[in-house]
């Protein structure tokens, strides 16, 4: 079972989503108030599950409409995702992957893991 961990930091608050193995699969932006980084929260839990898979690194790749997850690759290299909600804002970004595959798995533990995620506030 997988779970928000919200975190305070100097600037406001963020939070980090959490697979049942404890390995962090999405992070989130920084929010200025509590309130607002559970709102990230609310819309990860409610775009993840509909959001289609704009494969960046494809040739000629198709445009999603939002939610969209967009994978692409970094300057390293590396590949990455971002959940963007319906407004188009970023909700949650992924970290490097070396693989494609691995990238697309994390995306899919997001899908899985995020609507029914406990949130839990760490105390600072």
């Amino acid at each position: 079972m997988g779970k928000f961990v919200i975190k305070q930091v100097k600037t406001g608050f963020m939070f980090n989503l959490k697979a049942g193995n404890g390995e962090v699969i999405a992070t989130s932006e920084i929010y200025t108030t509590l309130d607002a980084c559970k709102n990230g929260i609310a819309s990860v839990q409610k775009n993840a599950p509909i959001a289609a898979i704009e494969d960046q690194t494809a040739k000629d790749f198709e445009t999603q409409k939002n939610p969209k997850f967009e994978v692409y690759a970094d300057k390293r290299g590396e590949f990455r995702f971002r959940l963007k909600a319906a407004n188009g804002q970023i909700v949650a970004v992924g970290e490097g992957y070396k693989a494609k595959a691995s990238c697309l798995n994390g995306i899919a533990s997001i899908v899985k893991n995020a609507p029914d995620a406990a949130i839990v506030v760490e105390e600072a």
